[in-house]
């Protein structure tokens, strides 16, 4: 675990494709206009897309691999985003990395990036294989994401079992790709059933949004605009919440479910139904 005084969080999920690294990028540069100094971390060496979410690819000339074999300074390898300076990517190394990549060697990295920067956002490998263990272990938070599946959620709790063992805390959950209507008709975990079967702090919830495909395809955060679509205006609550600001959650499917009670109720007093 780091023992540095920047907030060193990993960012993970137990099964692949819940919008693990979409939170990442957003959240960094979320957190990076708020005034903080931000460096996210690619740790999934294996399959890196965090460069192409924060339209960096095309600027990479030295990775989190060629700091380790001492190559390159760090500064050289970090790329600063050109519309939010205070962020900046260590980008993956070679996915060969796995084979010889140490818990200790992402310690030494993660307290180097601490050095410089307010925030260090860690995104993980999905699973609970030794990539992300040693994600894991560099990391004084974790924020879990999942969506509401049943799948998903098994997977997540998978992970938060294994973080309890490394002596991780706080451990928080942000639940993605939330569908009020799906929720309503019961096709769909509810954002209550979700925290309570996994018993963790709910950082934020994200609703589904089809601007966050476009977003990753134009590999420009939503978090970049100034009026961003709903799920940017969550990631950015999400940023606030992490910073200690108190922002009511916007859980939609719960404004739903009141209104539909109300309905009932009336139904049930005016008709006699029910």
């Amino acid at each position: 675990m780091s023992s540095v005084s920047a907030r060193t969080i990993v960012i993970c999920s137990g099964k692949g494709g819940v919008g693990k690294t979409t939170l990442t990028a957003n959240l960094g540069i979320a957190l990076a206009r708020l005034g903080h100094r931000v460096t996210v971390l690619d740790a999934d060496f294996g399959l890196r897309n965090l460069d192409l979410l924060l339209g960096l690819e095309n600027r990479i000339v030295y990775t989190a691999q060629d700091v380790l074999g001492e190559t390159c300074r760090l500064e050289q390898a970090l790329v600063k985003h050109k519309q939010v300076p205070s962020l900046t990517l260590l980008p993956a190394g070679n996915p060969r990395m796995l084979e010889w990549l140490t818990p200790e060697d992402m310690q030494r990295i993660v307290a180097l990036l601490a050095a410089r920067a307010d925030y260090v956002l860690i995104d993980a490998p999905a699973g609970v294989e030794q990539g992300f263990r040693n994600a894991a272990e560099a990391a004084a938070e974790a924020i879990v994401v999942t969506n509401p599946e049943v799948s998903a959620v098994r997977d997540a709790d998978r992970v938060i079992g294994l973080l309890g063992t490394m002596n991780v805390q706080p451990v928080q959950l942000v639940l993605n790709r939330v569908r009020p209507r799906m929720v309503m008709n019961q096709e769909m975990l509810s954002v209550d059933e979700v925290s309570d079967l996994l018993a963790l702090p709910l950082l934020g919830l994200v609703v589904e949004d089809e601007q966050v495909i476009v977003s990753t395809n134009r590999g420009e955060p939503l978090t970049l605009k100034d009026n961003p679509s709903p799920a940017g205006r969550d990631y950015r609550d999400i940023a606030r919440r992490l910073c200690g600001e108190k922002v009511p959650l916007n859980d939609p499917t719960r404004e739903r479910r009141g209104l539909r009670a109300r309905l009932l109720h009336k139904l049930r007093t005016t008709t006699g139904f029910f």
